[in-house]
Parts: C-alpha cells; structure tokens; sequence
C-alpha cells in the first residue's frame, strides 16, 4: 500500500474499519476506534481476550494495511533484557582480541609508563562494546526504524514481572538506557501493540501507558463476516451451519471452547473434505479441527446430531 492510501487508511475509523477489511480483518468499531486513538495518540494498546480472538492477527493485518515492517517478540517466562533488547557479539569480540593480541607489544612499547599503558588499553576496551560489536534483538530494532514500524510484544503475560517492569521505559519515552552507549531514542515511535490471554494479571504500571482492548468472541453475525473474508469462495448456507454450530458448543460447558481461529480452521476443512452442508458423519471425522481436548470430543459427540439440527444462528 503506498503511503498516501495509508493516511486515507487513517483518516478516520470507518476508513480504518475499511482499509483492514481489504487485508482479512474484519474489525469491530470497538476494535477500530481503539487503534484510530492509538496510532494517532502514539499509545501502545494492549490487546486482552482469549486465544484465537484475533489479537496476533490485528498488528499483522495494521503493519499490511500501514505497508510498515513487523517486528515481533514472543514472550515466555525467563524472557530478559539481553534476550529482549540487544547481546553482544562475544564471538566477534573474541576474534578481534586474538587479531590484536600480536599487536599490543607493539603498541604498548612507546607508552611511557604503566599509566599511559592503561589509557591505551581502556581506549580498545571501549572500542569492543561500540555498536559495531552489538547485536539487536526486537526492541532496539524496533526503535532503529527510522521511518517506523510495528512492534508486536505477543503474550506479555506469559513474561515476568521483572522484565514487565523492564519494558515501563519503551512503553512510556520510546527509548532504552545501554549502559555502554546511552540513551536511544526511536526517531519515529513504533506502533507498539501488546497481547495477553489473561494467564496472569498485569501491573498497573503497565497498563497505564497502554490504551486497553478487549476483543470478545464474536457473535454470529460477525463471526459469517470473519469466515466469509478468511475462507473465500465458501457457501453462505455452509457458513450459517458451520457458526451456528459453533455458536451453540459456545453455550456449553466445555474445558476450552472454540474460538474464530478454529472456526475458519473447521471451515477450510470442511471445504477440503468437499462438505456442502453440516452432517454428522463430516462433523464427527473433522470434530478435532474445532475442539482441542478429547473429554470435550467425547462429550459433544453423542450430540451432534441435536446440535446441527438447531435453529441457524
């Protein structure tokens, strides 16, 4: 997308809401309005829901629509800062000391005392732990961006607190403190989007420099929307089966109820498996698509039947 039909993109939510359609994602106004006010007030926005609502999905659908580069740091416990932010090159540094070894006599033989010695010495020191000798890792090529990009911090939660507390600074100044260089500031901020699925709550610290997004699971008007834009080519009278379908296993108690990613997974199978209609044989060989633990298989089975025979959603 060039640059000027990304400005129209954000020239207001209805124009958002238009332009991520043209990229697969159907965006509610909540969801849009969110991202208008984010973008524009140069907020991170957390994204809370559970799995499979379309959180990842969002800042993949922003960078296309925003034709800006994706940068992405998946979080996990044991998540810090070299890991995060930026290492050194010890493989590079080490080279180098072998390359000068042979050399430091040399250099070292006119120096006048011990004294001078050490300021020549402290001078190649520095010279290892320069940007050369850096490596980036996600948020520091984030903030490299000069012309911007999109920064997805996926499943913060998963995280801990410590590196939470870590992130306060990138979430609040859009820079970081190396010790060995300084500050570094982004030229142009990211659009910084954070996801959660709720596996532990986050610091207030961390949710006041953030606008926050709940995403629900979608109703079923939306959710045909979502299949229809996800699996083109899919019959509309397959459509309303297969959400009204999934609407009703929603209403059940099940240890983990389908989402839309495995709506529009069920649905391209059903069309792999060339289903024009919802029939219990086609449902019970394909069930596993949709749900993900074997109680919750066992259990609907005997009621496939029944629930395909509801009314359509």
């Amino acid at each position: 997308m060039t640059p000027s039909s990304s400005a129209e993109s954000l020239a207001s939510v209805p124009a958002l809401i238009a332009g991520l359609e043209q990229f697969g994602y159907i965006a509610s106004r909540r969801i849009a309005t969110a991202l208008y006010m984010a973008v524009k007030l140069q907020k991170p926005i957390l994204v809370e829901g559970s799995a499979g609502v379309g959180k990842t999905e969002l800042a993949l659908s922003t960078a296309a629509l925003l034709g800006l580069p994706l940068i992405r740091m998946q979080c996990y416990e044991g998540l810090d800062e070299s890991k995060a932010l930026y290492e050194w090159k010890y493989g590079k540094q080490l080279l180098y000391t072998q390359i000068l070894k042979d050399r430091m006599g040399a250099s070292l033989a006119d120096a006048e005392d011990m004294d001078a010695a050490m300021v020549r010495l402290h001078g190649m020191g520095d010279l290892f732990f320069s940007e050369p000798f850096l490596e980036p890792r996600p948020l520091m090529k984030a903030l490299q961006e000069d012309d911007g990009c999109v920064l997805l911090i996926d499943e913060i939660d998963k995280s801990d607190e410590a590196f939470e507390a870590f992130l306060l600074e990138v979430l609040s100044a859009y820079q970081v403190s190396i010790p060995e260089l300084g500050v570094l500031k982004a030229k142009t901020p990211p659009i910084v989007f954070l996801t959660s699925n709720n596996v532990r709550d986050l610091g207030d610290a961390l949710k006041r420099r953030c606008l926050h997004l709940h995403i629900p699971l979608p109703d079923a008007a939306l959710e045909k929307r979502i299949v229809a834009s996800r699996v083109p080519g899919i019959e509309a009278n397959l459509t309303s089966q297969l959400v009204s379908f999934v609407q009703s296993l929603r209403t059940l108690d099940l240890r983990k109820s389908p989402s839309i990613s495995e709506t529009v997974d069920w649905a391209r199978a059903l069309i792999l498996l060339n289903a024009d209609e919802l029939e219990p044989e086609v449902v019970r060989d394909s069930l596993n698509v949709l749900l993900k633990f074997e109680q919750d298989i066992v259990a609907i089975e005997p009621q496939i039947a029944e629930l395909i025979r509801r009314p359509l959603a």
